[in-house]
């Protein structure tokens, strides 16, 4: 076949339909190159004022769940439950000695060997004494609970990503502008694509999708859709496509590493 060419028009019109047709960008329209972001970062706070004894963190260690990050001086906390535990044994004692009189005025009453007024008073000061154990134990329950807080400990499996305190700070409970640890989860990761509206429009949430990095593949799935454009460009507004993907507790993959994101 013979072309003619015309002030090199149909020239033109030829190596611009060749361009398209050997185009990486269509022979292979569902890869996007991407980056990694963490799935979400959590600020963790003491809750309780005190000084840092212990700090057994640093940036970029995997934990896992419920393991202490750093710990509190508790030796007062340790104290105040020390004092409550004998309130509680204290409020035992009371309540028990307190049925047991109850339950001798009742086969009094029942013999009829005592009046009205002294069951009721019985019955009282049973009552009283049931209440005060009650109290005692939920006062006992509340200063466990400050002793629980003198220790930070990680909420899920992470990797710490930034701490701001050491050993012999004093932290304030209610002045923590900056959080002494932030962690992100370590089993789990986004990869970010951005992608043009009629791009973004194909696809749904929980379709399945592959991330690459450094010849590893990971099966993950379509996490969220962008609906506030990030930029405008020629093509038009751009918009962010997250995959969510699984990974190993302790493998190190790092925020803004570039990956290949495969959709379907």
């Amino acid at each position: 076949m013979k072309y003619s060419i015309k002030n090199g028009v149909t020239l033109a019109l030829l190596t611009s339909f060749l361009w398209l047709v050997m185009s990486p960008t269509l022979l292979h329209a569902t890869q996007f190159k991407g980056r990694l972001e963490w799935l979400h970062t959590v600020e963790l706070r003491v809750l309780e004022s005190g000084i840092i004894t212990k700090m057994n963190v640093t940036v970029g260690q995997f934990v896992k769940k419920g393991d202490v990050l750093l710990q509190m001086d508790s030796r007062e906390a340790k104290a105040k439950l020390k004092a409550a535990d004998a309130r509680v044994a204290r409020a035992a004692i009371n309540t028990a000695d307190a049925l047991r009189e109850h339950g001798r005025t009742e086969e009094l009453y029942e013999r009829a060997l005592i009046a009205d007024e002294e069951l009721k008073d019985s019955e009282l000061k049973k009552a009283i004494a049931v209440a005060d154990e009650a109290s005692a134990k939920a006062t006992q329950a509340i200063v466990k609970i400050a002793l629980e807080r003198t220790a930070l400990r990680a909420p899920f499996p992470a990797i710490i990503i930034n701490h701001n305190v050491w050993e012999g700070d004093v932290i304030y409970k209610t002045l923590q502008q900056t959080p002494p640890l932030t962690i992100a989860p370590s089993n789990q990761m986004l990869a970010r694509v951005l992608v043009t509206a009629p791009i973004l429009n194909r696809y749904r949430k929980g379709q399945p999708a592959t991330v690459t990095l450094q010849g590893k593949h990971y099966k993950g799935k379509i996490y969220s859709l962008g609906v506030e454009s990030v930029r405008i460009d020629t093509n038009g507004a751009v918009y962010e496509l997250d995959v969510i993907f699984n990974k190993g507790n302790k493998e190190m993959l790092r925020q803004a590493q570039v990956v290949q994101v495969n959709l379907p």
